[in-house]
């Protein structure tokens, strides 16, 4: 089968290549993939991922074949797949518990979008116990996992701080439900309770001091490649809990949740570019350079 597999000497260091097809185990379905995502997590950015590996968590598409347990989907059902790699391929083996069916409301190219972001950004609020008239920030609020924190949070009841990069990235986040869009946080007018953070470095201690006593850090990511400094007894003389969390594993009846939002029209999966997979590598270079604003999606072709 065709699959996207790491190629250093390409452009974002993919490239498509021909490999094996994959064997489903006895509580797996086959999937014929249609549209995968890029998340900045899984792309390769060093020599240190192997050539000729085959990432991808996000992917959408048809069951092709049935689990031999006679558990899960059936042949002809649309679904959307969550694994830690092997989904930017024509064919993706996926266990019956880390998938949800999909309407015919719901394409694939937006069901793509949904996994690892949306994962992400549900359990995270669900980890921080968010309230109505609590205050969350969300840094990097104009990414795939911020883009859904910021709806999420806002339908939890509670005001919302989406902290972009500049301006321009915040367009788009007042309609998604952020109450205040800023880029610095001494623009803070009252301390936060909550943080759910995709950035690190220097906005994340920052933030820190920025949240009230008895508040929760939520650490997604460090996009920002910094080290974040925290300040002798910052977290207990505020009484600060911070939980690092990473989406995945048991995702089945998670990501259905994430579909039925979508399908409800509850659930905006904020999908920036569509492209065929043959530019991955452009597409990929694009995403770090921090060119695109949500999602990026690639047709199967």
């Amino acid at each position: 089968m065709r699959a996207l597999v790491v190629d250093h000497s390409a452009p974002g260091r993919l490239a498509l290549g021909t490999v094996p097809d994959p064997v489903p185990g006895p509580d797996e379905v086959l999937v014929k993939i249609s549209a995968v995502s890029l998340n900045y997590g899984e792309l390769p950015k060093s020599e240190e991922v192997a050539e000729g590996t085959v990432p991808g968590w996000d992917a959408a598409g048809v069951v092709e074949r049935a689990a031999a347990s006679g558990r899960g989907p059936r042949p002809g059902d649309r679904v959307v797949t969550w694994g830690w790699d092997a989904g930017w391929a024509e064919l993706r083996a996926v266990p019956v518990g880390e998938l949800a069916v999909l309407p015919d409301t719901v394409d694939f190219s937006t069901a793509a979008a949904l996994p690892v972001a949306g994962l992400t950004a549900l359990r995270a609020l669900r980890t921080a116990e968010v309230r109505p008239g609590q205050r969350v920030a969300v840094t990097g609020a104009s990414g795939g996992v911020g883009r859904f924190a910021v709806q999420l949070a806002h339908q939890a009841g509670a005001e919302v701080y989406a902290f972009v990069g500049s301006p321009a990235r915040g367009e788009g986040l007042a309609a998604l439900g952020a109450d205040h869009v800023l880029t610095d946080p001494t623009d803070l007018d009252t301390p936060v309770d909550i943080v759910l953070d995709n950035v690190g470095g220097s906005l994340l201690a920052e933030l820190l001091g920025r949240t009230a006593p008895g508040g929760t850090v939520i650490s997604i990511g460090s996009t920002s490649g910094e080290p974040t400094p925290i300040q002798p007894y910052q977290l207990p003389l505020g009484r600060l809990t911070l939980v690092g969390i990473q989406a995945g594993g048991d995702t089945g009846a998670d990501l259905a949740h994430l579909v039925r939002l979508t399908a409800e029209g509850r659930l905006q999966p904020s999908v920036d570019r569509v492209a065929d997979w043959a530019q991955a590598g452009e597409t990929a270079t694009a995403l770090v350079n921090r060119e695109i604003r949500g999602k990026a999606v690639l047709t199967v072709s």
